[in-house]
């Protein structure tokens, strides 16, 4: 593994002022589908008010339809109270909608409106008739809009929201959804976000938008629109939020500069969780793990990307006070920090896990591995190994495999012309069908359903990602009844200079 990155030159000078305000010196990073939840974020900004300390709280982008789904299932009174304020503020009836469609006051209520719900998949935005097109964006656009709404309350605070871009069929509803609650930060990883910032652009100004997507067997892609104007009534322009992708070179990093507008980046090395960047060159070497090992090719030079003159963050390892400092000294605006906080009280990850996972780490028995197969994605994912999750081979291999929620799906060209999408992690006589090959469901899992079931239980098996430096979170426990510690002590631990 790489652990070290070059240091910036004392004679680097940005070539660019910083843009006005504040830039935060810390980012909290957007975790799994729920981890960075709107009660996360809150408190991070909160924390950085309350202390005076420039942080970004950041919700994450991925699965908000489920989650909104199961909130408003599991009666949150949150969730309802931010959906009549997306009507309130935007003059419109689809939170009314939802509400009356999902929203369960009680048991008895319950049981009746959950008999035949089923909600609409992500293809159906292009699969779909018109009818299913307009639930899918209004459950995508309302979600985003919830998140963040939620986030952004009783403080002054930036709010950020972090996609996949992967993802590529939710970025339009997604991101629209986000500007219209105020998002002042989007943060894009797991891929080339080049066609964010004019999606971003058209959005502000009322226009529509459109996004490419990328069909195997269709070189030009297909591409997607969506007109915000029947969601800004009386609204003639939206903030454009900064935009932050999340690279892990510095060849990117340029790349993306010289081509499109960047407000700064975010530099991921392979010790930070969830998704991550595979190994560069064509020859791939694994460990005895399994693991893929990165060398030196992967490691970014710094000067190259400080002489871009963009504000630039490090991420993972970076968690704490210390390494902010030196991250600081290396030319960076400061650094993304993201597991330390997924086990603070205020994250999303359910409770019986958040628990486990404090005792292991306390006993110092924890172990994290990179799979370069688990994520249908295809980029290499970091899972905690223990017995209650995916990480189980023998318990998920007896699982029932569905593929109910897609959102990792990838699009196909079908032989009949049409556009189809399939995912190694579904039934096998279902991939194979649609011209799959079995090479690559080997190893490969159900990451939407276990990203959802780490923060809602489902019946399926989790799956826990964390990056590779547990010592930060270890210490943080330290002393604390059952190891439980809250968001404002993170900031105050990676904010106080010794």
């Amino acid at each position: 593994m790489v652990e070290a990155l070059r240091p910036v030159p004392d004679t680097i000078t940005h070539k660019e002022k910083e843009p006005k305000g504040r830039m935060p010196a810390l980012i909290q990073g957007g975790m799994g589908a729920g981890v960075s939840n709107w009660e996360l974020a809150l408190a991070v900004a909160i924390a950085g008010e309350k202390l005076g300390k420039p942080v970004l709280g950041v919700v994450s982008g991925t699965g908000l339809p489920q989650i909104m789904f199961n909130r408003l299932q599991n009666g949150d009174p949150n969730t309802k109270r931010a959906l009549e304020a997306f009507d309130r503020e935007l003059d419109l009836n689809v939170g009314k909608e939802l509400i009356q469609k999902y929203y369960v006051s009680d048991k008895s209520d319950l049981q009746e409106k959950s008999r035949k719900l089923v909600l609409p998949k992500p293809e159906f935005l292009v699969t779909g008739n018109e009818d299913m097109k307009r639930r899918m964006t209004n459950l995508a656009v309302a979600s985003a809009f919830v998140e963040v709404w939620l986030a952004k309350q009783g403080h002054n605070q930036p709010i950020g929201i972090n996609v996949l871009e992967k993802i590529q069929l939710m970025h339009l509803p997604t991101l629209l959804g986000a500007m219209l609650a105020g998002v002042d930060y989007v943060l894009i990883g797991a891929g080339i976000p080049s066609q964010i910032p004019q999606l971003l652009k058209d959005f502000a100004n009322r226009n529509t938008a459109s996004y490419k997507l990328d069909v195997k067997g269709l070189p030009e892609g297909l591409t997607m629109k969506l007109d915000p104007k029947r969601f800004m009534s009386g609204k003639e322009k939206l903030k454009k939020p900064k935009f932050f992708p999340i690279v892990s070179h510095d060849v990117l990093a340029k790349y993306l500069a010289s081509k499109v507008e960047v407000d700064g980046f975010v530099i991921e090395g392979p010790l930070a969780g969830g998704h991550n960047a595979p190994p560069r060159g064509r020859e791939k070497t694994f460990n005895e793990n399994g693991e893929p090992i990165y060398g030196e090719k992967d490691v970014p030079d710094l000067a190259k990307i400080a002489d871009l003159g963009k504000p630039f963050y490090l991420a993972g390892g970076y968690a704490t006070a210390e390494k902010l400092k030196e991250a600081q000294g290396f030319g960076a605006a400061g650094v993304q920090v993201g597991s330390i906080f997924a086990l603070c009280n205020e994250s999303g990850i359910r409770e019986d896990l958040k628990q486990q996972l404090r005792e292991r780490i306390a006993a110092g028995t924890l172990e994290v591995l990179t799979s370069a197969k688990v994520s249908p994605s295809g980029f290499p994912f970091q899972v905690v190994q223990l017995g209650t999750t995916i990480s189980n081979n023998e318990a998920y291999e007896e699982r029932k495999k569905l593929c109910d929620l897609g959102y990792l799906v990838h699009a196909y060209l079908r032989p009949d012309g049409r556009v189809g999408f399939r995912c190694p992690s579904e039934p096998e006589s279902n991939y194979l069908r649609k011209g799959g090959e079995i090479e690559s469901m080997d190893g490969s899992v159900c990451l939407c359903n276990a990203l959802i079931d780490t923060v809602n239980p489902q019946g399926e098996f989790p799956i826990v990602t964390l990056g590779k430096e547990l010592d930060p979170i270890k210490t943080l426990m330290d002393g604390k009844e059952n190891g439980r510690y809250s968001a404002e002590e993170v900031v105050i631990y990676l904010t106080s200079h010794k």
